[in-house]
């Protein structure tokens, strides 16, 4: 009797802690679309320009790349239990700041503490269902988790569009108060500590260097447009600093005993093209979903809890495929899979192409559909062929540089996309401005026949009317330039190795595992 009471025990311990960290990853995975719907209404809260407003989405992305990196070496320092409370504490308490933030610095300052704080749920939560789960369970477990992985961007449009349409933009950070006070009081009273007897030395110069270069590119993407790029003297000191940050940082690897990236990594064909296609599909991935809910808000007028429905048709496609895709990774070859991935996304990006003010939500709600239904068709085998021919030694310091690369992708892609869409949209006004005088007939008012009687207001309407086109039109060429970025991606497969020639190609250097 006491056996039976001890493993029933045992079971509701693990189902328990189990839905904590899940709890855990899906506030940290939520936080990265939640903010999205709610931009629009930030931007005109703060005083913000279009460019300037996905800093709050860029700055979480960069600085959660950046902190997944450090997550195995303070878990192993402090502690697994230690660094997820603390790092709960910090999330919470960062998340707050962000709702109270009075400024745009403010907000990207705190937004930066936030990344950095939750970087370490997913890689925590990870490997403790790891731990508590038996071996032959570790594909339930995984499972579980990759449904919280999936249920984070179907049901954060959906909360931020409905918490800043019944209150206001800032509870879109405040909603994570109560799931961090869950989270840690799951984990504190749940998760026994377990210290590692491993004590690597951690390469704080490669660290700082990484960081160095990754934080002065962003900064130049993100201020590129607003400072004329190469014309200020900022973006060229930026743009120069994040070059020698790099070169210093491969001169460094390539000379240190026991670097922040071992060298032999990137000798792996099959990790290292995976690597820039993670890359792709992490630009992909951000950069529709920080574009749409201006476009539909702002073009298209939806309310801000309508664009958030509409904008979580993909992650519900994405979960259609998931699960299509766990069925088939055993019998179809990885690199087909991932093919059709991007000839999917390609299709759904070729129907945004389409777009027009006056059609109903549904062609928009159908290319969210397809779109998730061909990110789930890579995001498995992608991963699958980044780690077949990558040994054993090199497998967790992989996973964290393949997720840095697929975070860093996404926050340069709503850069990129961004400083794109206001371009073009400046390109278009201009084209179509040159038409807007008062001897066009196209302006012609009824009954007028002298052109100094056009009144101002007139020319006002017509030039917002230019406006709206012209961004539409912008909109539409963006969707088209990341289209042709993810055909292009498609050659990059070619590169990769069959997986049935996998086994025993690559062998590891003696030196990088003492």
């Amino acid at each position: 009797m006491n056996e039976q009471s001890a493993s029933l025990n045992k079971i509701n311990h693990q189902g328990m802690l189990t839905l904590t960290v899940m709890i855990t990853t899906i506030m940290q995975v939520l936080d990265s679309t939640i903010a999205n719907v709610a931009l629009p209404h930030m931007q005109g809260n703060l005083g913000a320009t279009q460019d300037q407003i996905t800093w709050v989405l860029t700055s979480y992305i960069l600085s959660s790349a950046i902190g997944m990196t450090l997550a195995s070496f303070l878990s192993m320092r402090f502690g697994r239990r230690q660094l997820f409370l603390v790092s709960i504490v910090g999330f919470t308490v960062s998340s707050i700041l962000c709702g109270t933030a009075g400024s745009l610095n403010t907000l990207v300052l705190y937004r930066l503490f936030q990344g950095l704080f939750g970087a370490s749920f997913i890689p925590l939560s990870q490997s403790i269902l790891l731990d508590i789960y038996p071996k032959e369970k570790h594909g339930y477990a995984l499972a579980l988790w990759g449904m919280g992985i999936m249920v984070g961007p179907i049901i954060g449009p959906v909360v931020g569009g409905y918490l800043t349409d019944a209150y206001s933009w800032r509870w879109v950070f405040f909603v994570n108060v109560p799931v961090g006070v869950l989270a840690f009081t799951g984990i504190y009273l749940l998760l026994d500590e377990i210290k590692s007897t491993e004590k690597s030395p951690f390469d704080l110069k490669g660290f700082i260097l990484i960081a160095m270069f990754l934080s002065c590119l962003q900064v130049a993407l993100d201020r590129g447009e607003q400072l004329d790029w190469f014309d200020s003297l900022e973006i060229r000191a930026e743009f120069a600093i994040s070059v020698l940050s790099l070169s210093l940082f491969i001169f460094h690897i390539l000379k240190k005993e026991n670097p922040y990236l071992r060298p032999a990594l990137f000798m792996d064909r099959n990790f290292a093209i995976c690597l820039v296609l993670s890359f792709v599909v992490g630009a992909i991935l951000q950069s529709p979903l920080a574009l749409m809910p201006d476009f539909l808000q702002e073009l298209m007028n939806y309310p801000v809890l309508t664009a958030g429905l509409i904008t979580a048709s993909r992650g519900i496609g994405t979960m259609i495929s998931m699960f299509l895709v766990g069925r088939l990774i055993g019998k179809i070859e990885s690199r087909f899979l991932v093919l059709i991935g991007l000839l999917i996304l390609s299709y759904s990006l070729n129907q945004m192409t389409e777009f027009n003010l006056l059609m109903g939500y549904w062609p928009i709600i159908w290319s969210g559909v397809i779109m998730g239904f061909g990110l789930g068709f890579i995001f498995v085998p992608l991963s699958a062929l980044a780690f077949s021919t990558l040994v054993p030694a090199y497998r967790t310091e992989g996973s964290g540089l393949y997720n840095l690369i697929r975070n860093i992708g996404g926050s340069i892609g709503i850069s990129l996309s961004t400083n794109f869409l206001i371009r073009k949209t400046q390109m278009f006004h201009a084209n179509l401005g040159e038409f807007m005088n008062p001897y066009n007939k196209t302006f012609a008012l009824s009954g007028v026949s002298n052109p100094s009687m056009y009144k101002q207001q007139d020319f006002l309407k017509w030039n917002n009317k230019i406006t709206q086109e012209a961004t539409t039109l912008a909109y539409l060429n963006t969707f088209k330039a990341i289209m042709f970025f993810a055909i292009v991606s498609m050659f990059l497969l070619f590169l990769v190795r069959k997986q049935s020639s996998l086994s025993g190609e690559i062998k590891p250097d003696m030196k990088d595992l003492d």
